[in-house]
């Protein structure tokens, strides 16, 4: 479990930094060099995707989306510098129950049903 959650943070970052050198170069016009590793960054992404060790790629995917939102908070606190709200808090909070639920539940480690 340890080493999926490191393959999704990895994942995110990628994807972050991938879509940032984009923003940075359409949003604060700057040179578009930046776009390459953005491109190498957005394919190590997707690679690492499938490296996840779960049948269903939607399913997969529905655990990255709540990593990578709360990746993205970490971004927005360590690369621009924004300090985290209450709302950021608690959506994190909501969302990380939500991913172990999923992650969890579809291990067999929860029997609900």
């Amino acid at each position: 479990m340890v080493f999926e959650f490191v393959i999704y943070f990895l994942a995110a970052l990628f994807e972050i930094f991938g879509c940032y050198s984009f923003w940075m170069v359409f949003k604060l016009q700057k040179t578009t060099l930046w776009l390459l590793p953005g491109f190498i960054s957005l394919i190590l992404f997707a690679y690492l995707l499938t490296k996840i060790n779960l049948e269903f790629a939607g399913r997969a995917y529905a655990v990255y989306g709540g990593v990578y939102i709360i990746s993205s908070l970490l971004w927005l606190f360590a690369i621009e510098k924004q300090n985290f709200n209450r709302w950021d808090i608690i959506g994190s909070i909501v969302v990380f129950a939500g991913i172990l639920i999923i992650l969890l539940g579809n291990q067999k480690l929860i029997k609900i049903w």
